[in-house]
């Protein structure tokens, strides 16, 4: 290992050189075991006399903190467990716009039935497909050659891919050329705040809606507004007349799943054409819908450029492999790319070409049908067990897509009990994490208040034989309160 050695002046140089590396072992930044530099190297490179360094060496031996052992080097003998910090002490502070922010969806220490919605089931995942394309796209002729740097708008291949894939699957009107690979639908939202929207801006968003994206707004000085959604989506007669940009989920509402009505879109678009708007289409899960026909996305409808369409791998993959899209006017492009490359150059390279791969080799339409099936048989299976068991406490809200159901408790009473007041679902959700079961109350995602209050049940991560139970124990958190 390298170590990091400074001297000052001429002065007490072995003295220096003792200090030195005794702070890096108390703090844990040298560990038992290793190797520090032979004493001719350190010497040369700090161009000193060798025994300068030796008698730094000879006294940290005699302490205990190293170990020399002939024809193998200079060891560290005893370390502290513990690495230093940065200083405790700092006059730098936060923005107050990161106060409370949390992060989403959370860790998931002590869940036995996890519920939480927006996590897909990783096992699903074709790992050895996966596993094969990566090997065969680590290798120079498959990448860009020695000091050549990715395009910032992402591989061409990939571009392609997706292009077609968005252009069969969701109906997406884009060519390669529209299209910026991003490190997931938050990296898109990010370079849309610095392309097209001014600090103190107003950003429209659904009340209730998706958290991050809103966290994503206000950390870019941006003013957000929540606006009401209905069984048609997001009402657009509720839209602020200020608004310079509506953030929507039209598909499927995030949380409660409603897809929003034909007229309703109509109505977004014409509204956004008079008032000079742009809109911002996140299409998350769509490729897993289990009935009722799919409606055309606003990106497909929009005969003026101003829906910027933005979607996601995270979801039909899984989490880690941070891949996603921002589908762009032409007006757009070299902005949007100069953007992505101000924020973080580019994308990993070989991921990009082992999923431009596995798009044109028909792998991930395979795995959508695959696991849409498996999806399909738990939302059905949730749906059933919440109008059996829990029609007297909860009302669930239609949804023929995604990974999760939403439920919401009658107005006005306390878990179904009429004159008890409503219920308090964030409660409702830490008794039920005691009992092991995680999801997420209805009111986490409320943008004003008063918040709807209910449950949103994911269905991604928890497994088909665990249904049953966590929902029985969640039924038992409602009869105790």
């Amino acid at each position: 290992m390298e170590v990091h050695i400074s001297l000052a002046g001429r002065r007490d140089l072995s003295g220096q050189i003792y200090r030195q590396l005794r702070s890096a072992v108390r703090d844990g930044r040298l560990r038992t075991g290793d190797a520090l530099p032979p004493t001719r190297e350190l010497a040369r490179r700090l161009e000193i006399s060798r025994n300068t360094v030796a008698v730094a060496y000879d006294r940290l031996a005699a302490e205990g903190f190293l170990r020399s052992r002939v024809g193998a080097g200079t060891f560290v003998q005893e370390a502290w467990p513990a690495s230093r910090g940065a200083p405790a002490a700092s006059p730098l502070r936060p923005r107050p716009v990161w106060d409370g922010v949390e992060v989403w969806p959370g860790p998931a220490a002590g869940l036995t039935w996890d519920f939480r919605a927006g996590l897909p089931d990783v096992r699903l995942f074709p790992y050895e497909s996966w596993r094969r394309l990566m090997s065969a796209v680590l290798r120079p002729s498959a990448l860009p050659g020695p000091g050549a740097a990715g395009d910032p708008a992402g591989l061409p291949a990939l571009r392609a891919a997706i292009a077609r894939h968005i252009g069969v699957s969701r109906s997406v009107r884009a060519g390669p050329g529209d299209v910026v690979v991003t490190a997931g639908i938050q990296q898109a939202l990010d370079l849309i705040g610095r392309v097209l929207l001014e600090p103190g801006s107003v950003v429209a968003v659904e009340d209730p809606g998706y958290p991050p994206a809103r966290m994503l707004f206000r950390s870019l000085g941006m003013r957000v507004r929540g606006v009401p959604v209905d069984a048609e989506g997001l009402r657009v007669d509720a839209l602020p007349v200020d608004a310079r940009a509506v953030y929507v989920t039209p598909s499927h509402q995030f949380p409660l799943g409603m897809p929003m009505s034909l007229p309703r879109r109509t109505a977004l678009l014409d509204w956004a054409r008079r008032r000079d708007v742009v809109i911002i289409e996140d299409d998350y899960d769509t490729e897993y819908r289990y009935g009722g026909r799919p409606v055309e996305p606003l990106q497909s409808l929009d005969g003026d450029g101003r829906v910027l369409y933005v979607g996601t791998f995270s979801k039909i993959m899984r989490p880690a492999l941070r891949l996603g899209f921002l589908v762009a006017p032409p007006a757009l492009h070299e902005a949007f790319r100069l953007a992505r490359y101000v924020s973080s150059w580019h994308a990993d390279l070989p991921v990009q070409a082992a999923l431009a791969r596995f798009i044109d080799e028909g792998l991930l339409a395979r795995h959508i049908r695959a696991s849409r099936r498996r999806y399909q048989t738990r939302h059905e299976r949730i749906g059933e067990l919440l109008a059996r068991d829990f029609a007297d406490r909860l009302a669930i809200v239609p949804s023929a897509a995604g990974l999760h159901l939403s439920a919401t408790f009658p107005d006005g009473t306390h878990a179904g009990r009429p004159g008890e007041g409503p219920v308090d679902d964030a409660e409702v959700a830490r008794r039920a994490l005691a009992e092991g079961v995680g999801l997420f109350p209805l009111s986490k995602f409320a943008v004003t208040e008063p918040p709807m209050s209910g449950l949103v049940f994911g269905y991604g991560a928890v497994r088909p034989a665990e249904i049953d139970e966590g929902l029985r124990r969640l039924r038992g958190v409602l009869d105790a309160l």
